[in-house]
Parts: structure tokens; sequence; C-alpha cells
């Protein structure tokens, strides 16, 4: 086995350079880090505000399913009550033509 030799020693130079890149990387983490977390903060704000129109959406499409059963029924009911006003309509036709062709005959016969 080959004898550990002495340990070379540090070039200060080096170190203080190898310190100085770590403190710019560790100040770009930061940034990129900064970065992110805005990022994420737009994203969530932006994903709020959909999920809040997506329920003011289904809120509103519900109420105006509501409104257009409730009026369905109130214009089914308007039809059943025209339906019953209008019942005696084919016997007052019958009574009119039954006048009508009874003023015929009484011009046939002042002819």
């Amino acid at each position: 086995a080959a004898a550990a030799g002495p340990i070379p020693a540090i070039d200060p130079g080096a170190l203080h350079d190898v310190m100085a890149l770590a403190g710019q990387v560790a100040a770009q983490v930061d940034e990129l880090l900064r970065n992110v977390h805005c990022g994420l903060q737009a994203l969530t704000a932006l994903s709020v505000g959909c999920i809040q129109t997506y329920r003011d959406g289904v809120e509103s499409l519900g109420e105006a399913a509501d409104l257009g059963i409730r009026a369905m029924y109130a214009l089914v009911a308007r039809c059943e009550e025209l339906d019953r006003a209008m019942q005696p309509v084919p016997a007052l036709a019958r009574r009119i033509r039954d006048m009508k062709g009874t003023l015929e005959c009484l011009e046939g016969l002042c002819k």
C-alpha cells in the first residue's frame, strides 16, 4: 500500500473564488425560489378566480333553470286556463253557422 503523502496546502485565492461562487449560487437559488414563489402565488390566485367564476356560473345556471321551470309551469297553467275558456267556442261556432244558414234562408225568401 502506498503511504499517504502530506496534504497539499489550500490555495487561499482558490478558496476565496469557491466562496464567491458559492455566494453567487446561493443568491441565484434565492432569486429562483422567489420567482417560483411569485409564480405559484399568481397561479394560485388564477386558480381561485377560476373556481369562483365556475361557482358563480353554476349558481347562475341553477337560478336560471329554476326560473325556466317556474315559467314553464306558469305557461302550462295559462294554457290550461285558455283551454277551459275556449271550451264553449265550438258550440258557439255551431250556433253562428246555424244563424248564418237561417239568415241565408230568410234572404232567399226576401228576393
